[in-house]
């Protein structure tokens, strides 16, 4: 493996949620403060932007090429880039204190997002299940829902709480979409970074952004940490794994929180960064409706 290197300098407030298209083999990702989806063509090495009017916490593509996103107000579909948003759910929570954070796709189709709570004085933090035009809730228990991820064979799924430096799994059936079982995958201590966004690679290990840590670190499905990555940024916030064969691990960082003595320590921080691993990735699974 090679050192990681920043390959969009987007100078983003809050970058999260990278996500490779290997259709077009584009990475898109948010800048969650600034409202934004970006759109970057890494064959023409172009980017593109998105201005919406409120947080765009996560998003996944969907089987016809489109949309679906979390907002703070609610969920919407939107046919391609620049198409108008359609309602999907619009939120029952309190927007003052609560919005949309992290989420993806399991492999069935249905999109999974989570909420964080503002206030942290209280776990209001929810995990939510869309699929068919329903919803319902899989776990209300978290101050700031992170690091949705599934097993290869779907059958853990995979939730972090950052502020509480705690990653859980649950059993998870694929076919009900059911989420059970729920234990403690693995604790950071405090003081060393907290889990943030993640991914599972093709061989099962979970990768987890340490916020505030400055690294990556490769975690095997028994909970043991195989290796850890430095970030030139003092926090990383979501990695996803992409390329022509899926073996880059694409990381989002944060600038706004870095004070200016980071800032100019790190001073690509709000980029994304990549770095070429030795496990392939899995491909990321779309919105089935």
């Amino acid at each position: 493996m090679t050192d990681m290197q920043c390959v969009i300098n987007a100078q983003a407030k809050l970058a999260e949620c990278p996500r490779w298209d290997e259709r077009t083999q584009t990475l898109y990702f948010v800048d969650i403060d600034s409202f934004v989806l970006y759109a970057y063509d890494t064959q023409s090495k172009s980017l593109k932007q998105r201005k919406f009017n409120e947080e765009i916490g996560c998003f996944s593509l969907t089987q016809n090429n489109g949309f679906i996103a979390a907002f703070r107000s609610g969920v919407y579909t939107f046919k391609d880039f620049d198409a108008e948003l359609e309602t999907y759910w619009l939120a029952d929570y309190d927007q003052q204190t609560t919005r949309f954070n992290d989420g993806r796709c399991d492999v069935k189709g249905r999109f999974l997002a989570g909420t964080m709570y503002s206030p942290k004085d209280a776990f209001k933090g929810a995990l939510h299940q869309f699929s068919n035009g329903q919803q319902k809730i899989l776990d209300q228990a978290a101050w700031t829902s992170n690091g949705l991820a599934f097993s290869p064979d779907s059958s853990i799924m995979y939730y972090s709480d950052t502020p509480n430096h705690v990653v859980y799994q649950f059993d998870y059936d694929i076919e009900t979409g059911e989420a059970t079982n729920k234990r403690e995958f693995i604790r950071f201590p405090h003081g060393k970074g907290r889990p943030d966004g993640a991914a599972v690679d093709a061989e099962g290990n979970y990768w987890s952004a340490l916020y505030q840590g400055q690294r990556v670190v490769k975690i095997s499905p028994n909970g043991d940490i195989l290796g850890e990555y430095p970030v030139p940024a003092h926090y990383p916030t979501m990695v996803a794994f992409g390329g022509p064969d899926m073996t880059t691990l694409f990381v989002s960082t944060c600038r706004a929180a870095q004070s200016e003595e980071e800032l100019q320590k790190y001073p690509q921080a709000g980029g994304i960064f990549a770095l070429q691993t030795s496990v392939k990735g899995q491909v990321e699974p779309r919105f089935a409706g």
